[in-house]
């Protein structure tokens, strides 16, 4: 059988058809090597996204803590007080202005997530008023107002602004949050189960009043004779908001104050001769709460003579027996604020300045220039007596947000990534 004989013009075509095909493999290999490159750098960097919004929202938990803590130290009457959280060791933050604290943080050292600096900057953990429009108030929380967020009254808003970095990967999240608000029952100014009689030269003023009031305002009573000039040292009516009074004095039983003692509220300065079952069946109905929660709220009991602060929420006793209002405290030369539950007998004496609610089981005895923004209810075994001259304002603010404050939660109302 006669060969085929190759044409000259066909040598060499396997070699040109195998390059050909080694070069479109080739390309390929670089395509899919490539996608491969492009994947793995996006899914790194999505990870790297993800780290970042993690450490933010780390940085806001800490800012949370240190708020619940009363460690940030802000003043709700001034709106450009601001507190900012440095990654450095307690001793070396940075020199802030004056309206502006700084702490370190409270990571251990060595072990910081990147969600502040050790300096000044844009990206350091800040905590600060959130104002109004016109930045000249804190916005305010208060669910029995219309609107709720406003610059009135409520438990003031605190604006957290955290920037997490892994990287160069960066994201910034901002929390609106609020101490959580509490619904008090308050029935007046001062309430009492027992009778209410000398109260010396007392002022009882139901009228509702501004948490800022200054120490010692009203003193003199509620209205001056003469025309009031601003911020009125001495009366209190400069500082009244004109919503939420209350009767000075609300009682089970019958009240004498005695001819010095002056008395002011809405729509009555005194009630006498309630219903005694309208009274409190414990201190729990005061601050709606049941028998539980308020036991767990308050804590465990605190001997009169340890106390050295009189800033918190303090369940006052000498031993371990609820109710049995056998203790008897004391104090003088008190400047303090929040909630005071005392399972006995209250004195207060000279100096005594106090923002918030007081709750005695035993009774209440005045012997010195006290004053007091918020309430006082008094249980008691015999009567409520002064011979001294106490100031007692009603302030729904001052008591809500001492127990808000001091309550030691938080609620978030916005959460929002800038």
């Amino acid at each position: 059988m006669p060969c085929r004989k190759t044409g000259s013009d066909e040598r060499g075509i396997a070699l040109v058809l195998s390059m050909l095909i080694l070069l479109v493999m080739s390309l390929l290999g670089l395509v899919l090597m490539a996608g491969a490159v492009l994947n793995r750098s996006l899914a790194g960097n999505d990870q790297r996204m993800r780290q970042t919004l993690n450490v933010a929202e780390a940085g806001v938990a800490e800012a949370e803590a240190r708020i619940s803590r009363q460690d940030t130290q802000m003043d709700s009457a001034d709106p450009n007080d601001v507190c900012q959280i440095f990654n450095v060791a307690a001793g070396a933050v940075p020199v802030l202005g004056a309206d502006s604290s700084a702490l370190a943080t409270g990571q251990p050292v060595g072990s910081y997530l990147n969600y502040t600096t050790a300096g000044r900057g844009p990206d350091v953990l800040t905590i600060a008023w959130k104002k109004n429009p016109a930045g000249t108030a804190v916005m305010r929380y208060d669910p029995t107002h219309t609107p709720v967020l406003n610059d009135v009254s409520g438990s003031p808003v605190y604006t957290i602004t955290s920037t997490g970095r892994v990287g160069r990967a960066r994201r910034t999240v901002v929390a609106d949050v609020i101490a959580k608000p509490y619904q008090v029952n308050p029935k007046a100014a001062l309430v009492a189960a027992v009778p209410i009689s000398d109260l010396g030269n007392a002022v009882i003023c139901g009228y509702d009043h501004d948490i800022n009031t200054p120490y010692d305002d009203g003193a003199k009573g509620r209205d001056n004779p003469a025309p009031i000039p601003p911020n009125d040292p001495n009366y209190c009516h400069d500082n009244e908001l004109g919503a939420n009074d209350l009767p000075a004095m609300w009682c089970t039983q019958s009240v004498t104050p005695g001819s010095n003692a002056q008395q002011f509220g809405s729509p009555s300065a005194i009630l006498q001769n309630q219903d005694p079952t309208t009274f409190y069946a414990g201190p729990w109905d005061c601050f709606n709460m049941t028998q539980a929660d308020f036991w767990s709220f308050v804590g465990a009991p605190r001997d009169p003579s340890s106390i050295t602060d009189w800033n918190g929420l303090y369940y006052v006793d000498n031993n371990t027996v609820t109710r049995d209002a056998s203790c008897s405290l004391n104090p003088s030369g008190v400047d303090g604020e929040g909630i005071l539950y005392v399972d006995g007998d209250l004195h207060l004496n000279s100096n005594f300045h106090y923002k918030g609610l007081i709750f005695v089981e035993g009774d209440l005895v005045i012997n010195g220039n006290a004053w007091v923004l918020g309430s006082i209810v008094v249980k008691g075994t015999t009567n409520v007596k002064a011979s001294g001259g106490m100031t007692l304002l009603y302030s729904k603010e001052a008591i809500s947000q001492m127990l808000s404050k001091y309550g030691g939660q938080l609620v978030t109302l916005n959460w929002r990534e800038e």
